[in-house]
């Protein structure tokens, strides 16, 4: 099969595709990009966001990867700390006028046509040698956004080590649903140009339209967020004839936020598959991921890749004991982008990651949450092992706790339920599951969680809600 580049409106041979992008790379050193300046990519997912990002990694320029979304004096912000040349973007993207914006389709247009010396390749060598060759910006889930710096060659070698123990093919089809200018996104599209095979660009915010166009190029692996999963299932069982559109997937593969296992069996049930759960970071790359042979959880670390996880005193536990997952990865960010825009030096070594997991004697990484603890009548709690606790028995919730002086803490459990039903139901639930240390002070019913630019559960929308409800 021949490889290709897919998109909503488009399809071209991956050599073709090359071919334009070298031509790009052309008009974006016409523009006044050399090998070392840091160039802002800020714009959504199309056949054009990856022939710019593919130019500008043969070009050689480092790459400060910003959000769409993300507001127009937050992206001068960050043009002014990196010392980036020019911002690329696309129509959607907020900029303000002091910075020096290019729009893809002024590097696109010019492109057309151009002549390239014969038997011109795509070479990633010099963006690779660069210690800066990609900066991303971290989710904020958990605080203030930080600048990972990433050398070029660590970030490829990473996916390189993905795309062995998931098993990508050049055969395969690859479907992101997801934002390319984050971690899990940018991954499988580099992926992709790795292993030589198609690469479908959908329409992921659109997951009815992103469903038929995986039946219209054959997709066979789809990567998405669980909440992208539900959604689908759910678009499944209202339109049946989609399911046919799926026929051709192999993997369901997960990540960017924690996987109900109940999700997982419902994908067995309709599809006759798992979905393979995966655990990684921005900071430290991706680090484990579960395969068709090994559907555990999050699976094992990828070679060369080590996991432990260490009790309060950092002295490691047995299989099956909990505590704080640690990492020891050759892959790991370079360091955070310091204030005057150089590099402040990320350890090496074991690092800590704030999640908390276990694993079992098969070294099957089981993530558990964020090693938040909330203290309460007495108890110490973690809200996310509560979380856990309550999806076993199909209660999908995220949890909320604000400070009280008589308890320690109130628990405000949001329930995500399409039909709506009362609050009283879903306390009844859980009440049925938890003990009465865990049991909600208030429950509030979502139609769906609201969502983060990453796909996942938004806590600061949550905890606003939480402050705003009587």
């Amino acid at each position: 099969m021949t490889a290709k580049i897919f998109a909503v409106d488009s399809a071209q041979t991956l050599a073709d595709f090359e071919q334009d992008a070298l031509r790009v790379a052309d008009v974006i050193r016409e523009r006044g990009v050399s090998e070392g300046d840091r160039v802002i990519l800020k714009a959504g997912n199309s056949a054009a966001y990856v022939s710019v990002l593919f130019a500008l990694m043969h070009v050689g320029a480092s790459i400060v990867l910003v959000d769409q979304q993300e507001h127009a004096a937050e992206t001068r912000r960050i043009a002014l700390r990196t010392g980036a040349v020019m911002a690329l973007v696309d129509d959607d993207a907020p900029i303000d006028e002091e910075t020096r914006a290019v729009h893809l389709y002024e590097l696109i247009a010019p492109a057309v046509g151009r002549p390239i010396g014969a038997g011109l390749r795509l070479d990633f060598t010099p963006w690779g040698s660069r210690p800066d060759g990609l900066i991303m910006w971290t989710s904020g889930s958990t605080g203030r956004p930080k600048a990972a710096v990433k050398s070029g060659a660590k970030f490829l070698k990473n996916l390189e080590r993905n795309a062995d123990q998931v098993g990508h093919r050049p055969d395969d089809v690859l479907m992101p649903l997801l934002p390319f200018a984050h971690q899990y996104g940018l991954s499988m599209v580099l992926i992709a140009w790795i292993r030589q095979c198609s690469l479908v660009i959908a329409p992921y915010k659109r997951l009815d339209r992103a469903v038929q166009l995986a039946g219209r190029t054959g997709a066979t692996v789809v990567d998405a967020t669980p909440s992208s999963y539900r959604s689908i299932l759910n678009l499944v069982r209202r339109k049946p004839a989609l399911r046919a559109q799926l026929e051709s997937v192999r993997m369901f593969c997960s990540g960017a936020a924690p996987l109900d296992g109940t999700l997982s069996d419902r994908y067995v049930d309709e599809f006759g598959l798992s979905l393979l759960d995966s655990y990684g970071s921005t900071e430290l790359g991706n680090i484990a991921f579960a395969t068709l042979d090994n559907p555990v959880s999050c699976g094992r670390a990828m070679d060369g890749i080590k996991l432990r996880i260490v009790d309060e005193d950092g002295i490691p536990v047995s299989p099956g004991e909990a505590g704080e997952i640690e990492v020891d990865t050759p892959d790991a960010l370079e360091g955070h982008l310091a204030e005057d825009g150089g590099i402040d030096s990320f350890p090496t070594g074991w690092q800590t990651t704030g999640d908390l997991g276990y694993l079992d004697a098969q070294d099957n990484l089981y993530v558990l949450g964020r090693k938040f603890a909330v203290h309460r009548m007495g108890y110490t709690l973690y809200p996310e092992l509560i979380e856990r606790k309550a999806a076993v028995s199909h209660i999908s919730t995220r949890i909320v706790p604000l400070p009280d002086d008589r308890r320690g803490a109130q628990l405000v459990f949001f329930v995500e339920d399409e039909e709506l039903r009362e609050a009283s139901h879903w306390r009844d639930r859980l009440c049925e599951v938890l003990p009465a240390y865990e049991q909600p002070n208030r429950v509030v019913v979502l139609e769906s969680f609201p969502l983060n630019r990453n796909g996942k559960p938004d806590k600061k929308a949550l905890e606003k809600l939480a402050g705003e409800q009587p």
